[in-house]
């Protein structure tokens, strides 16, 4: 079976615009039979006091909470029209933000009923002056907010987001709650522009044999993310190679996830990774 797990829509501010529709009947014609709706759910209304950083890391991010219905209304609509053709999921890529969990919670109460399919994803992360700052917005907020205030320690930078992922798959966020891992190493987004080391430490592939046992004790998958190959100072899929083998030793199901954002991004390296899925 040939599916995309993580993809977006015109709903999405930071993506292309193209419809959502003409980005299923790409999937189709490209032989995927599923294929999962997961735009960026809204943000907490409260998280603009713990964020810090371009306000487009903000603004931009994700969908807003006014244009729930209208996303519903169409997947659902896209849902009923292809059935027969692909099986279409209707779910979100949720942000965990652990000061705002029971805004998420309730969120999800309401909403998760209607979703079939949705991502725990990590976008932000603390660092400095005790404020969140986006991991994969501009150069200038990574090392800013974070890579600074970890004295340009790049491991020491992805086991905090390490140890993040932890406590996201962790947290009971109800009963609809995301059961897949989104894009676990989106920390390395930038890793040629600063020149950071491109493996994992031996302290954090301690930590990923954490998060792996952490995932399989609560059945979730792991997205396993093409978008890093078309990322200019990233080259690699997220997890990177080693972390896949890794993955698949410790008995955690891979899900193909282009992250397409545009026609154009469907089914982008499906060839790349199949072998895996």
């Amino acid at each position: 079976m040939k599916k995309d797990g993580h993809s977006h829509t015109e709903f999405c501010p930071h993506g292309s615009g193209d419809d959502v529709e003409l980005m299923i009947q790409k999937a189709i014609k490209f032989g995927f039979s599923e294929y999962s709706i997961t735009e960026h759910a809204p943000l907490p209304p409260d998280f603009k006091h713990d964020y810090a950083g371009a306000m487009t890391g903000l603004t931009e991010a994700s969908m807003a909470l006014n244009d729930l219905p209208a996303y519903f209304k169409k997947c659902q609509q896209l849902q009923a029209k292809y059935r027969g053709q692909i099986k279409i999921n209707i779910g979100f890529e949720l942000d965990f933000l652990p000061t705002q969990v029971a805004w998420t919670r309730d969120f999800w109460a309401e909403y998760g009923p209607q979703t079939q399919d949705n991502v725990l994803s990590i976008h932000f992360m603390q660092g400095a002056a005790a404020k969140f700052w986006c991991v994969d917005d501009t150069t200038a907020d990574f090392k800013k907010g974070l890579l600074d205030p970890q004295n340009g320690d790049a491991q020491a930078l992805y086991g905090q987001y390490l140890q993040a992922l932890l406590v996201a798959v962790q947290t009971d966020l109800g009963p609809h709650a995301p059961t897949r891992l989104g894009h676990m190493t989106l920390i390395k987004k930038f890793q040629e522009y600063f020149n950071l080391p491109t493996k994992f430490s031996a302290t954090n592939l301690a930590l990923v044999d954490q998060l792996f046992a952490s995932l399989k004790q609560r059945h979730f998958s792991l997205d396993l993310n093409t978008a890093g190959l078309y990322k200019p100072y990233c080259n690699e899929t997220y997890p990177y190679s080693d972390l896949i083998l890794r993955a698949q030793a410790a008995g955690i199901p891979l899900i193909y996830g282009s992250d397409a954002h545009s026609i154009a991004e469907v089914g982008h390296a499906y060839h790349q990774i199949e072998k895996f899925v």
